[in-house]
């Protein structure tokens, strides 16, 4: 029997309990995956095989397995999935949940839009889609079904706010977030035209403060028939390479940029995902409708690593696999070299608990990068101006 029979049982029982499902094989099939992801660290199909036990002798036909669930049409990413992170989300409805939307291409082929949750200094995976596209810029309509659905999906939390980068401000999404009554924080590009902090309109580079200098503007216009009305954040940050504008249905204010920088940590998901702990650029799956079911393979194993990470923190174990006096690694990383652990070391395997509304330990794996994160960005001036409607 394998040695990663724990980790499969765990898995198996959480799929089994939560997950809404056509076949057990189906919840079988997936539960080895995750396990076999876990240990090997490779999102490839031929890599499990050492992993899995099989009645069968040729390691093809362990491949074919893997193959016939990716390809199987009949399996539901989102009854199988969703219900996981859900219950990792059971503690947050009332507090404010972030989410961020980004896209991410692979091989020049392939573009993957990304609902995340921002959670603890990382991202983990809530929704995505898989085009075959080959561009990062994606039409509106392409991701509108996902934000239909987390609307659905997070009925139940009140404070949800979406992070976006400067390719999805458009008039679409402003609209769609005004019926939602989501909170946003969406940076936009140098060449939209605003309406109310000149006499004419001007477009955003026209309207840069001097560098160090931030100007907080309420009431503006956007694009050119000035329609949607949003308050406005224009900062030029020393040593950032570009001024940031960053529009928000909230007073502006300097945690505004605080909370669009938050975005950035769907980067070091998509990092994970590809290269830091899955390989998923190193999978031979060329269909789109496949490529949505191997990453549901990593969603689980980053969802349950990353629970089972926060478990090691709170359990007091986390100096058994993170060298650093302080927390060094995220909490991705603590969970799979725990549960790595559970089948190399005979440790034991841990409850995962939902995910942690407030981090007990910031990650820093430096003093460099602790002194840098604690800088406190100096504006030499700093102006809030009221835009009158036209």
């Amino acid at each position: 029997m394998s040695n990663s029979t724990p980790i499969y049982s765990q898995l198996f029982s959480f799929l089994r309990q939560y997950s809404h499902y056509r076949d057990l094989r189906h919840l079988i099939a997936l539960a080895w995956m995750v396990s076999a992801l876990i240990c090997s660290g490779q999102l490839s199909l031929s890599a499990w095989e050492s992993y899995v036990p099989s009645r069968a002798k040729k390691a093809q036909s362990v491949e074919r397995r893997w193959q016939r669930f990716i390809s199987n049409k009949r399996i539901d990413i989102n009854k199988l999935y969703v219900p996981l992170v859900l219950l990792a989300l059971k503690d947050w409805q009332s507090h404010r949940l972030y989410l961020a939307l980004d896209t991410t291409v692979l091989w020049n082929q392939y573009c993957m839009i990304h609902l995340s949750v921002v959670c603890c200094g990382r991202a983990v995976p809530f929704l995505w889609l898989v085009l075959e596209h080959k561009s990062a810029a994606v039409a509106f309509e392409e991701y509108q079904p996902l934000l239909r659905r987390a609307r659905w999906l997070l009925r139940q939390h009140p404070d949800v706010m979406l992070l976006a980068d400067r390719g999805f401000a458009n008039h679409q999404l402003m609209s769609w977030l005004q019926q939602s009554h989501w909170h946003y924080c969406l940076r936009i590009p140098c060449d939209v035209i605003l309406h109310g902090p000149r006499r004419c309109p001007r477009e955003v580079r026209r309207l840069w403060p001097s560098k160090g200098e931030a100007v907080l503007y309420r009431n503006v216009g956007l694009w050119e028939d000035g329609i949607y009305r949003c308050d406005l954040v224009l900062a030029n940050i020393r040593g950032v390479k570009e001024p940031w504008a960053v529009i928000t249905d909230e007073s502006p204010t300097l945690q505004t940029l605080w909370q669009y920088a938050l975005r950035f940590r769907v980067e070091e998901l998509f990092l994970d995902s590809k290269s830091g702990a899955f390989e998923l650029e190193e999978s031979k799956i060329r269909c789109a409708d496949a490529l949505e079911r191997l990453y549901l393979v990593a969603a689980v194993a980053l969802l349950f690593s990353t629970t089972h990470g926060m478990a090691v923190q709170i359990e007091g174990l986390r100096e058994q696999v993170d060298p650093h006096w302080r927390r060094g690694i995220s909490y991705l990383k603590i969970g799979l070299r725990w549960l790595q652990g559970v089948v190399n070391k005979g440790r034991p395997l841990l409850m995962p608990v939902p995910l942690l509304i407030n981090d007990p330990q910031l990650c820093f794996a430096s003093k460099k990068a602790r002194k840098k994160y604690y800088d406190k960005i100096w504006f030499s001036r700093i102006r809030s101006l009221q835009c009158k409607t036209i």
